[in-house]
């Protein structure tokens, strides 16, 4: 006797709203790479940090969260890549794998997957779970960025904490709060939950 299994097909996301090509996701990739690089530009200097407050988070978790999880890793590696070969579009137009914040960058990659996954769960439908989605994202960014910056800048932990984490957490209260309302309001417009 054979059992048939059911399987749950996966939600969608934002970019699966487009049709379905193979040039659709090769440019939804690179889009998504060339907006994170662009947010970075947007750099504001923290007084005693070496990491500066970026759009670049926020953009990396956004393209996470609209390209799903496969689409998202895969621009955020192709901004890491294009990056350390020498393209200028991390924070403040640096480049290359020897910044002390790199670790962010590394964080992204994983941060876009998983916010990405979520989404494909409805986590960018509601604001209260898109709050939650940007904030285990930026937890995720943190969870890498942090012990990297510690061993990169020669700092103990809680001196990295000081300097890569604190500083940083008023801006991301902020970033989930932008994402808490742009994303369950373009599900709204297009007129599908």
């Amino acid at each position: 006797m054979s059992t048939a299994t059911a399987t749950a097909r996966p939600g969608r996301v934002l970019a699966d709203l487009l049709p379905a090509s193979r040039t659709r996701d090769i440019a939804l990739v690179l889009g998504g790479a060339v907006l994170t690089g662009l947010a970075a530009q947007i750099a504001v200097p923290v007084p005693g940090s070496p990491v500066p407050v970026t759009g670049q988070t926020f953009a990396a978790l956004l393209v996470g969260t609209a390209l799903g999880a496969r689409r998202g890793f895969l621009s955020l590696a192709l901004y890491a890549v294009a990056g350390v070969a020498g393209v200028p579009w991390f924070a403040e137009g640096g480049s290359g794998s020897g910044a002390v914040s790199f670790g962010y960058v590394l964080g992204m990659l994983l941060a876009s997957a998983a916010v990405g996954a979520l989404a494909r769960r409805g986590a960018d439908r509601s604001p209260l779970r898109m709050a939650g989605t940007m904030i285990l994202g930026e937890a995720v960014i943190y969870a890498v960025g942090v012990p990297y910056l510690a061993l990169a800048a020669h700092l103990s932990l809680s001196q990295a904490v000081a300097a890569g984490l604190t500083p940083f957490l008023i801006g991301d209260v902020l970033k989930a709060a932008l994402a808490m309302g742009a994303l369950p309001a373009a599900w709204k417009l297009t007129g599908r939950r």
